[in-house]
């Protein structure tokens, strides 16, 4: 029987419609797919500083164009903070508009976590004078302030280009932040110094409009440490230091890690890149995914979808053939880390003879005058130079062994801990609903609380522990890979009220055995429960382990009576 006019005419409108719905560049589909996209196609997010410095900055945060606030602006390290006095339930209800205040977010982009006391210095009289004294540490090496004003921005971008300092691209859908080993070019143990192949992917592309318009945030990492301290498991692409057995040191290619909703672990190319290349490879990496990355959906713009899509056969392939014009050599994988800890915190012997420190502020919260008397202190008892790290915490670098014993003192007088207690190390925290617009409950305050709760309760625990508080399902603290990651949401207390509280995750990981934490089925503790929770499962942990066993494989085993 012949086929109807409907049914001839349906099924190629239905896979018309999935061709054009991924909007990828190299397919032909440069038809905006949505908002975000076609505010980047009405103009480039670079240009809005232009904009910020001679009209806004003078006119007032009233002045400013809607696509540039919620949009553009981002592309200099500018979001709008959280209006004061909005409760969680309510996140998701509200209109932007809504949920707005009048000061801004700002992220100030520190690739590799290298800073001078210099920097440091000027970083901490920003916050002194224009973000009432805050400055978080991220876990992606930054600084952020909060309660910038529109009228402050210019000066602000003055004092830390000044120093060599910037906001470009440190948020945005362009190349994020480059997190880099915090003790590149100084631990004994380095395979190799990636520093170099950073200074020149910053230098040639960030800033620059071949990459300033991705289909969402792009994260890089690159490390030559032996102990694998950038989490490169969860970057868009990250280059692990390696020896390879005829070419000698460089890096093994791992791409489409991330987390949030729809968390994934990278995957190797399987090939080994020579320091000189990384800039090249790491261009031709965003290259893809600037043109064969998903425009449609927002929720699946990130290059883990594209590569989960292909595979790294395909992907390798299409990197080789299409952006290098040559093949890559194959290469090694990295070995497994020897340390639990990958986060450098206490007292460490450097290549030269000298010594690197690093310790804990809690949670990754200092504020601007702390960041000055840590200047002072680097600055007395090193060389100048400090590195933060992708665990909230910071280093300095180049102490002599005879200025360990003082600046250790110095530090800790500050409440800064070279000898933490495995809650004070482990524990980390996003920003939450104190400043953001996504969060839906607290963790700053709480995370530092759990702290001292725990220290009080357990003092003798000594093993390695990761506990990562995060606002909203969004996973910036990447609750998926903490032994007990915490993902806030609203929960049902006993008496039936709505409060905040967190799903928990148990056992994720990373490393060269990375996993994602376990859920135990209707598992959800209220905020005022969560010191109580904690505590009994430790306790169990500390009961049932076997000898040398990690908390992650112990949570991988345990009953979900024990987990409860």
């Amino acid at each position: 029987m012949a086929a109807t006019p409907e049914r001839v005419s349906a099924s190629p409108r239905r896979k018309a419609g999935r061709h054009r719905g991924e909007g990828q560049w190299a397919a032909g589909h440069f038809t905006p797919l949505n908002g975000n996209e076609q505010t980047k196609k009405d103009d480039d997010g670079l240009n809005v500083r232009t904009r910020i410095e001679t009209i806004y900055a003078h006119r007032g945060f009233d002045s400013i164009d809607g696509s540039d606030l919620r949009g553009r602006m981002r592309w200099w390290g500018l979001y709008t903070q959280r209006k004061p006095g909005i409760d969680g339930g309510k996140t998701a209800v509200l209109e932007p508009e809504e949920l707005d205040d009048k000061h801004f977010m700002m992220r100030v982009r520190v690739d590799g976590g290298r800073l001078t006391t210099e920097q440091l210095r000027v970083i901490g009289e920003i916050s002194q004078e224009f973000a009432r004294g805050t400055a978080d540490i991220t876990d992606r090496q930054n600084i952020q302030y909060h309660w910038i004003r529109i009228e402050d921005v210019p000066e602000i971008w003055k004092r830390l280009e000044a120093v060599g300092l910037s906001t470009t691209e440190a948020c945005g859908d362009t190349p994020r932040v480059i997190v880099g080993s915090p003790v590149a070019g100084i631990a004994e143990d380095e395979i190799i110094d990636g520093t170099p192949a950073i200074e020149e992917i910053h230098r040639r592309y960030i800033g620059s409009k071949e990459f300033s318009n991705l289909p969402r945030k792009f994260k890089t990492a690159v490390s030559g440490s032996p102990v694998l301290d950038v989490v490169h498991e969860i970057n868009d692409v990250a280059f692990v230091g390696v020896r390879h057995p005829e070419h000698g040191p460089g890096f093994d290619v791992w791409v489409g890690g991330g987390l949030s909703t729809n968390p994934k672990i990278g995957v190797r190319l399987g090939a080994w890149v020579p320091l000189e290349e990384v800039p090249e490879v790491w261009a031709g990496v965003v290259s893809i995914f600037r043109d064969y990355g998903y425009r449609r959906l927002r929720n699946r713009a990130r290059l883990k979808f594209l590569v989960a899509d292909w595979g790294p056969e395909k992907f390798r392939q299409v990197l080789q053939d299409e952006y290098l014009k040559r093949p890559l050599a194959d290469g090694p994988a990295p070995e497994q880390p020897v340390q639990q800890w990958r986060d450098h915190i206490g007292v460490h012997r450097q290549r030269d003879g000298r010594f690197y420190i690093g310790f804990a502020p809690r949670v990754g919260r200092v504020d601007g005058a702390t960041l000055t008397k840590i200047a002072d202190l680097a600055e007395a008892h090193g060389s100048g130079r400090l590195t933060t790290t992708v665990e909230q915490k910071m280093i300095v670098l180049d102490v002599a062994e005879d200025q360990v014993e003082s600046l250790v003192s110095g530090l800790e007088s500050l409440d800064l801990q070279v000898k933490p207690s495995p809650f004070r190390r482990g524990t980390m925290a996003c920003t939450g609903i104190e400043f953001c617009k996504l969060a839906i409950v607290e963790t700053k305050g709480r995370g530092s609380a759990l702290i001292d709760e725990l220290e009080r309760r357990l003092p003798e625990f000594d093993q390695p522990l990761t506990i990562n508080l995060n606002g909203c399902p969004n996973a910036c603290a990447r609750i998926q890979v903490a032994d007990i990651g915490l993902k806030g949401q609203l929960v049902t207390d006993a008496d039936g009220n709505q409060v905040e509280g967190y799903q928990v995750h148990l056992g994720g990981a990373l490393g060269l055995e990375p996993g994602f934490g376990r859920k135990v089925r209707g598992l959800k503790v209220t905020a005022d429960e969560l010191p109580d929770y904690v505590e009994r499962v430790l306790r169990r942990f500390q009961e049932q382990r076997e000898d040398g066993e990690r908390f992650a494989t112990w949570a991988a085993r345990a009953s979900e009576e024990a987990l409860s």
